[in-house]
């Protein structure tokens, strides 16, 4: 079993967009460049977020994307099946037809190491990637907020 880059920049997306949801919409663009993604990559991976109501697009002068529901209410988990990333350690996908349409001897031993992935993933939300995040020493970045210059005010995040 190995996650690939699809799981891993969706993630990363994810956790860019939520250091910076609280100053508006983010640009794929900007995820892009601090990241190290492509922008037609990352457009693939938030159309299928915002299909699984992880994302929403804000259109027009200032768009980009927004978090769709708040970080403690999105798993890692959520993320990754929402860019259909399996997750699955067996053979047979499940099906237990393993060898020669019966389970494998060690099927038992994937399947519940699948369990365990599920559930380890599903108890990691966006919030503790960012709480991560802000823990970290001396690589703070203070960001440019978009809003009127009286109403503006200094935000520091970790990336």
């Amino acid at each position: 079993m190995r996650l690939t880059t699809k799981g891993r920049f969706a993630v990363t997306a994810m956790l860019d967009l939520a250091l910076r949801h609280q100053l508006g919409p983010v640009t794929l663009a900007g995820i892009g460049d601090r990241q190290g993604i492509s922008q037609s990559y990352l457009e693939q991976l938030f159309g299928k977020l915002r299909r699984n109501a992880l994302v929403a697009s804000v259109r027009g002068p200032g768009g980009g994307y927004r978090l769709a529901r708040a970080t403690g209410k999105i798993s890692v988990a959520d993320i990754i099946l929402a860019v259909d990333e399996p997750l699955d350690a067996t053979q047979c996908g499940g099906m237990e037809n393993c060898r020669h349409e019966r389970p494998c001897m060690t099927h038992n031993l994937w399947a519940t190491l699948n369990d365990k992935l599920h559930e380890y993933l599903n108890s990691v939300t966006l919030q503790d990637l960012v709480n991560e995040q802000l823990a970290k020493p001396g690589n703070v970045t203070v960001l440019a907020d978009r809003r009127p210059a009286k109403a503006r005010k200094l935000v520091s995040v970790q990336v």
